[in-house]
Order: structure tokens, then sequence, then C-alpha cells
């Protein structure tokens, strides 16, 4: 099985404000509101919903294709993907455009401003898995993206039978009970956290019980209560995984997803699926950045049976992958 990751591929600009914001902006001025943060520190890092993925699923020895659209600014990028092993066949650049950028203040407080520029992302609609070859025997992740490649995606997974993962995140917002439906109702698995679950179950107009089981699997993360994977109706309650230190929550949902996807193209148990993935998410929030951890696959599979106890099919897949 192949795995075709669509979703947005993005720069982070990450900046700290050494103070409150709340401090610098006067409540009877909002109507005018005008104002200028000096920053004490600016930092670039890799991310996108759809590279993020991509990335943890090579981590744990996948081949994954990440389709999607960028700039002229991307090279550097997509040198590092490379090296860990994704597949940039899928990667389309867009001439004098940037990468999508998004750009990050944030206060003393935790507080934060945030600006995204879609850039190239807004062109991602001229590319897409079907461009490539996608079969049935394949899967597409289908990650919050411009929303008219998600919803070309969806729409031509669903004529060729082409089993799809839709995870609409941070799109749901902007999105209408149409639109929404038309992602769900063809997807394989539907993933999101327990806040997005709740939210498209209030568009859809239906219970959360009743979202859950309205497509073949789906995957509600919970934080740090850890997971739940609804399959056919069964229900698997997933634990967290315990990180050593909390450095930047970014991107583990991300993480999260590209483990699941691993364990389940593995064809592992369920409970052993969710597992990997709660893992895989740990290793994110421990590092600054969603793309700035690593590993090998043996200290994976030692981290996992710390966690969670031995897994023979895991310790099966790290001698076959020595």
């Amino acid at each position: 099985m192949r795995v075709f990751v669509t979703g947005s591929i993005a720069y982070d600009y990450i900046m700290v404000f050494p103070g409150k914001f709340q401090d610098h902006i006067l409540a009877d001025k909002v109507h005018v509101l005008s104002v200028s943060f000096l920053v004490d520190s600016l930092t670039r890092r890799r991310g996108g919903t759809g590279a993020n993925i991509a990335y943890n699923l090579a981590l744990l020895g996948e081949k994954p294709t990440l389709v999607g659209t960028v700039g002229e600014d991307f090279e550097d990028y997509r040198a590092i993907l490379k090296a860990k092993g994704v597949d940039d066949s899928g990667v389309k650049v867009i001439k004098s455009e940037h990468t999508a950028s998004c750009f990050v203040n944030t206060d003393l407080a935790d507080n934060q401003i945030i600006a995204f520029y879609p850039g190239a992302m807004s062109k991602a609609s001229t590319i897409s898995p079907k461009d490539l070859g996608a079969t049935a025997d394949d899967l597409v992740v289908i990650a919050p993206n411009d929303p008219a490649a998600m919803g070309r995606y969806a729409a031509e997974c669903t004529v060729a039978g082409v089993p799809y993962l839709y995870d609409p995140s941070m799109q749901l917002p902007r999105m209408d009970k149409a639109e929404l439906e038309e992602g769900r109702k063809g997807a394989k698995i539907l993933a999101g956290n327990d806040y997005e679950f709740g939210m498209m179950a209030e568009k859809l107009g239906v219970t959360e019980a009743e979202l859950r089981k309205s497509v073949p699997i789906t995957v509600m993360t919970l934080g740090e209560k850890g997971a739940l994977i609804t399959v056919d109706g069964a229900e698997h309650e997933i634990p967290p995984a315990k990180p050593g230190k909390v450095a930047d929550p970014t991107g583990a949902g991300d993480a999260f997803r590209g483990g699941f996807v691993a364990g389940m193209s593995l064809g592992l148990p369920w409970p052993v699926v969710g597992r990997m993935a709660s893992l895989t998410a740990v290793y994110a929030i421990e590092h600054p950045g969603p793309q700035e951890h690593s590993y090998s696959l043996d200290e994976f599979i030692a981290r996992y049976r710390d966690n969670f106890g031995p897994a023979e099919e895991l310790e099966a897949l790290g001698r076959g992958r020595a």
C-alpha cells in the first residue's frame, strides 16, 4: 500500500515578544487599532500539516509521497524531507510564489497573534494523487489544505474507490454542512481531536456517537487523555504515552496521524496502532517545532516497550528493518 499525503506545506516564522500584548492595547481604541511589537527572536521552522505527517511517516520507515504546491524558496526544505525518506515527486513548484508561511508572535503570557499567507498553497488543486496514479490499493491522506484542493481530492478518491483519511481540522470553521458532508461521506477514516469532532457533529446535525459510527474508522485524539479509535462501531481506548518534557505541542496531532497511518499500513492490531500513534505524538511535543525530532526504529520500539509493555508485532518490525 502506497501512502499519498496531501495537506499544507509551510514555513512557520516564530517570534517572541518580551512582554504582554494586553499592556499595549488600549481597550477604548480597538476600533482604530494600530500597534507594533518589537520582538526579541525570530525562528523559521519547517511545518504544514501535510509535510508534518509525511515526515513522521518517514521516521517510521514508510516512504510516503507528499502531494502539494510550494514556492521557489522550498529547495532546502525539500532536501531535508528527501533525506528522511519522503518521496517528493508530488511536490509542485509554483514560479514567482513563496511557500505558504505562518507568522506567529507569542507574548510572555502565551497569547498569540497569527497571520497565515497561503502563497503557493492556493494552487494546491492543480495537482492531486490521481495525477500520480493513486489506486484502490493505496491510501490518500487529506489533511488541511486549500479548500478547493481538499474538495477535489475527496471527490476523485470517492469516484475511483481510493481509500482516504479525511482530516479537515483547522479548515472546519470555514466549511459549511455540504462541504463537510462531501468530504466525510466517502472517507474510510475520519480524524480530528475531541473539539473538532464536536464541531463536525454540530455542523452535520448528528451526535458525536453517530458521527464516530458514520464511517468505517474514526480517530479522535483526546490530548493528555490519549485517543479513541472506533472501527466498525467497536471502540478502542488508547492510553497516552509519557513525554520526557513538554516543549511545544505544535505538530503533535500531525505526528499522531503519521504514527496511526504507519501502524495501519502494517496491518497491526488497533490497540497497537493507537499506541504507536500516541508515542509518535510525544516525540513531537518534546521539541520546539513539528519536525525537529528524530529517532531510529530500535529507539522507537524500546520506548514503546517502556510505555506500553512488549509488542511482538513491533519487535518483528524492528528486526525486519534493521
